[in-house]
């Protein structure tokens, strides 16, 4: 305990009383070094604050990053992050209810003579995309549809929908044939329709109506959950099938299954809607996706964690199971299912690969959508209106002449535009966007806990503002759920707006630890309008937490009964001590020594003594200490 200061020109330091020539000097030690500039001046040459730009091209999936990082992620955006500027997403067109009644799931969406069907439950119904209609029902399926196919077989073009107990086919779209060959999934390789059944036996055949079984995989029933095909080792084209235990390859010419190098615990979710795109194989697993490119004899297989679950994942209100991977020109499709739980879990025995956080399924329901990768970052395409309404299937056509993207939620089928090329939308005047409110969250940016952070200011620059095609900016605090909004925080005109914290009436500064922006934007009624921006631009203040200096004088003479050589030695006890000492030239009035009083523990950095030769111990020790 530090000794009770009652007296001027008298401080404690570890324990000691200390008679001083005259006051303690105070400083502010925690203090940032001045910057230095190489080069032109840039966002980083302010001297009082610092500039964070967080750019978005890396995609979603980026929860929270540091000053100095790379910040090129959003946590999560319902905006497209290809392009510099940021806008609306493309409409999605809700087509009409179907008119079936009753309580169904939309099983399967496939094409014929450039016309779309569609299975409501049992029932099967084409498109009329003049009068958007969905006609009446063609056929009645034995069941629900689990697989749709497209293919030629001689000179005859068929589509097929596949029901776990056999597979319902036409020609025309008005005469329908139910074969009972079991079928729960359908492809079509080496001029041959192949399906495979609950139990994993894989068929062919050569003219519709008649099959021939295959090879058997080695698993399990119901363990099979797609079959499609892919490059092999051999950089040819063939069969896999992907099940719960990972991927298999069927070797045509001894009629069997070779398990890849892809393979995973075992899981329910293992393979669904598994697909090719451009060079690789994909194959999801919950959330996760991994690539899969087969080795060769002299080579390795390529297996590479690639989906939306990577880094920071997704929202707790937007994870989910990836039913489908749809390849387009410029994206690979993930149609993913916020309402689904993992299904139940068949023991088997399996090595499997070890697989990250992706795997394990949040049972949580939320929010579905459908997310694009470009081989470099994942987007959102588009994203569910309610939540715990599942996504069913997905289909990409040229039907109609309109290259689009297909899907089903809540009985409804939906469409979209996309793109054959990469063409900037700022470009093209023809787009039609949106119509709800979209939102892009970019990552906290957290200080660390060595320093404070003081808000000053955030930019954002706006192009084709209007009244009602508007962008509006808030932000977060601290992990906190909520945000906050800005004083006249819709901008509806263009050029550069600027916000100060807390206001502009008031620019005091926001103090944070964490800090993150929301910006959300809407158009009116007109479809070809939207604002666009820029990422906001944010300045802020750095700011150690507050740790002095203290400058002093120590009189060393006798005191009372202490001598000269005795103060010498506390001193000196002092200025050696490894741990920090206390130190303190205070004694508020009223209290007795305590939490109340103002005391310091600190370094001794540095002694200079100036002393009396001889016999005379007398003499002054001018001391420099630091708080830790």
């Amino acid at each position: 305990m530090p000794e009770r200061v009652e007296e001027r020109n008298q401080v404690s330091l570890n324990g000691v009383r200390f008679r001083t020539t005259g006051p303690v000097r105070e400083d502010l030690e925690s203090r940032f070094a001045p910057k230095t500039v190489t080069g032109d001046y840039n966002k980083d040459s302010h001297q009082q604050e610092s500039v964070w730009a967080p750019t978005f091209h890396g995609g979603i999936g980026k929860f929270r990053v540091q000053p100095g990082e790379v910040s090129d992620r959003a946590w999560w955006s319902t905006l497209p992050l290809r392009y510099d500027r940021l806008g609306l997403p493309q409409l999605a067109t809700m087509t009409a209810a179907s008119g079936v009644a009753g309580s169904y799931t939309v099983g399967a969406i496939g094409e014929l003579a450039n016309e779309i069907y569609a299975c409501f439950g049992t029932a099967v119904r084409k498109y009329n995309n003049t009068t958007n209609s969905w006609g009446s029902t063609l056929a009645t399926l034995p069941a629900a549809a689990t697989d749709t196919i497209t293919f030629r077989m001689g000179n005859v073009v068929y589509l097929a929908f596949a029901t776990t107990g056999g597979y319902t086919y036409t020609s025309d779209g008005i005469t329908w044939v139910d074969d009972t060959k079991d079928a729960l999934y359908l492809v079509y390789w080496d001029n041959l329709l192949w399906g495979i059944d609950s139990t994993g036996l894989l068929w062919w055949s050569s003219q519709i109506g008649s099959e021939s079984d295959d090879a058997q995989l080695p698993l399990p029933n119901d363990s099979v959950t797609d079959l499609f095909t892919a490059r092999n080792a051999s950089d040819v084209v063939v069969i896999f099938a992907a099940t719960q235990k990972g991927l298999f390859v069927h070797d045509n010419s001894n009629t069997k299954w070779l398990l890849t190098e892809l393979e995973l615990p075992f899981h329910p979710d293992n393979g669904r809607g598994s697909n090719r795109w451009r060079t690789g194989t994909y194959v999801p697993s919950g959330n996760a996706v991994y690539q899969y490119i087969q080795g060769s004899t002299n080579q390795q297989a390529i297996i590479r964690a690639v989906g939306p679950d990577l880094d920071d994942g997704l929202p707790s209100d937007k994870r989910g199971i990836i039913r489908q991977l749809v390849p387009t020109h410029n994206d690979l499709l993930a149609i993913l299912d916020g309402t689904t739980a993992p299904g139940a879990l068949t023991t088997f025995v399996t090595r499997g690969m070890g697989t990250h956080h992706g795997v394990v399924i949040d049972p949580d329901v939320g929010y579905s959508s459908i997310l694009g990768w470009n081989e470099r970052a994942w987007d959102v395409k588009w994203v569910g209106g309610s939540a715990e309404q599942a996504i069913s299937w997905a289909h990409v056509s040229n039907a109609y002449s309109t290259y689009r993207l297909w899907w089903a939620q809540n009985q409804r089928v939906y469409f979209m535009p996309i793109s054959r090329d990469i063409v900037n939308p700022l470009e093209n005047t023809t787009l039609t966007f949106s119509a709800g409110t979209e939102e892009h969250i970019t990552p906290w940016l957290d200080i660390g806990q060595d320093t404070d952070g003081l808000a000053v200011s955030v930019k954002i620059e706006t192009f084709s503002c209007t009244s009602t095609e508007t962008v509006t900016l808030d932000y977060g605090l601290n992990y906190g759920t909520g945000y906050t909004s800005f004083t006249g925080g819709t901008i509806s005109t263009n050029g550069v707006t600027e916000f100060l914290f807390p206001n502009n009436t008031a620019p005091t500064g926001t103090a944070f630890r964490s800090i993150r922006f929301r910006i959300r934007t809407v158009r009116g009624s007109t479809t070809t309008l939207r604002a666009t921006f820029y990422p906001p631009t944010f300045l802020y203040r750095k700011k150690l937490p507050p740790k002095y200096t203290f400058m002093l004088q120590i009189d060393l003479k006798k005191d009372g009964n202490t001598t000269v050589k005795q103060m010498r030695d506390s001193l000196r006890t002092a200025l050696e001590s490894n741990p920090r000492v206390e130190f303190s030239f205070r004694n508020d009035t009223g209290t007795d020594l305590g939490a109340t009083d103002r005391r310091f523990y600190v370094e001794v950095v540095k002694a200079t003594n100036l002393q009396e030769t001889g016999l005379d111990e007398t003499g002054i020790s001018d001391l420099v200490l630091v708080e830790g």
